[in-house]
């Protein structure tokens, strides 16, 4: 049997496919198998998480183990969704920081490759994380948390130190939030306001498809503390609100899109774009993502805009949103306040990778950095070069997967090759 990732566009090289029954079997299993991953809900685009020896799947591991209130923390098993700890926690009063546009991933693999959502003062949902257990290459537990020596580094961990087996994540009183879409926003507000723009709201998301120097959607997320944006304006920096509910893509239809018009809802009802019981974006599609310091999304619009003809054959629909800066080694967000470029492209690879090179010639000279879970090309060396702790991520390797029984032919070009 054949496994293949969410979109599929990548068939994986695995044979067998193995739900272990406790973490002493899934030890066992690790202590058997000369090569083995984790499959999760199989939404990465590239290699990363490819082996050509045993899958296991951690899906049935879901539950939410422990509320801590005094701590303001919550303990989960590997193979939980986003969608499926939402649930859990709607009951109990409190909230996670932020959600992806997806509620449909697994936590440990967003969290593995640096996954986020969106706002100025919002970080990654990997840095959320205040402990992580998983089981190395020798088959032995390991727990960590934050303020130890590997933390930093193990959080982000690639799929490439070991299969993460619980995560606890902080958290905080639930809020409510309300959505409004803006429409048709002069790209050229981004010289001067673009701070003001994507610290407006808690969540803000612009959406285009590059034909034109506008974003043809604006996303707002609003809590009740960020004042007016909480009731909506009648004027967004020259953008106008919509009058019905829209989808990114202007063709489909906004029904598995989370509520907007400004209808209050719980968070986890908000924070996400798709509604977690509704096919999420376009369904069959490719993405890719590019990070950078927020102070380049002018210039970076300007340069993407360039090669509008390029895109309109291949492209569905483009995303600009900020993330904060973290402190985790291998996140594109280290020490940086960081602007994402996002592509939904058509499923059309061939079409797809002669794009990308030219894209990311015109985003090289703001050193984007890649999502690690989606399509590029760039280079190893190149990519090697953005990530100054890389390093020190490589001693993590020699300690919990010496022999490279995590690894596969991606991480080997652009992780372990020196």
């Amino acid at each position: 049997m054949s496994y293949q990732n969410w979109a599929g566009n990548y068939t994986y090289g695995a044979a067998e496919l193995i739900y272990p029954e406790s973490i002493e079997h899934l030890q066992q299993l690790v202590q058997k198998h000369k090569k083995i991953k984790v499959l999760g809900s199989g939404h990465t685009f590239n290699a990363i998480t490819d082996t050509d020896g045993i899958f296991i799947s951690l899906r049935r591991w879901n539950r939410l183990l422990h509320l801590d209130k005094d701590r303001g923390t919550v303990t989960v098993e590997g193979g939980a969704t986003y969608g499926e700890l939402c649930a859990a926690l709607s009951e109990t009063g409190y909230a996670l920081h932020n959600l992806a546009s997806l509620p449909h991933i697994t936590i440990a693999g967003a969290v593995a490759t640096s996954t986020h959502g969106s706002g100025s003062s919002n970080v990654s949902l990997a840095a959320a994380v205040e402990a992580i257990e998983l089981v190395d290459a020798h088959g032995e537990l390991h727990t960590l948390s934050r303020g130890d020596e590997a933390f930093a580094g193990v959080v982000i961990n690639l799929g490439a130190l070991g299969i993460v087996t619980k995560l606890t994540l902080k958290v905080e009183p639930a809020y409510t939030v309300r959505q409004f879409v803006y429409e048709n926003l002069p790209a050229a507000q981004l010289e001067d306001n673009a701070e003001a723009i994507f610290s407006s709201a808690y969540s803000v998301s612009l959406f285009t498809d590059w034909q034109q120097l506008n974003f043809h959607q604006v996303w707002t997320k609003s809590r009740e503390e960020d004042g007016d944006s909480y009731q909506g304006r009648t004027n967004f920096y020259g953008a106008y609100p919509a009058t019905a509910a829209l989808h990114p893509l202007p063709d489909m239809h906004a029904e598995n899109c989370t509520e907007q018009l400004g209808k209050p809802g719980m968070w986890h009802e908000r924070l996400a774009h798709f509604k977690m019981e509704f096919t999420p974006s376009a369904g069959k599609e490719l993405q890719s993502e590019y990070l950078m310091s927020r102070e380049h999304a002018y210039q970076a619009s300007l340069a993407v805009h360039q090669l509008r003809e390029h895109l309109a054959p291949v492209l569905f629909v483009s995303e600009v949103r900020t993330i904060a800066a973290d402190d985790l080694w291998m996140s594109p967000f280290y020490n940086q306040p960081s602007v994402a470029f996002h592509f939904t492209w058509k499923d059309d690879w061939q079409g797809v990778e002669r794009i990308l090179p030219l894209l990311e010639e015109a985003l090289a000279p703001f050193h984007a950095r890649p999502h690690w879970g989606k399509l590029f090309t760039v280079p190893a060396k190149n990519l090697q070069q953005q990530f100054g702790k890389l390093p020190q991520f490589r001693e993590l390797l020699g300690k919990y997967d010496p022999e490279g029984k995590f690894s596969n032919a991606f991480l080997d070009e652009y992780i372990r090759s020196v």
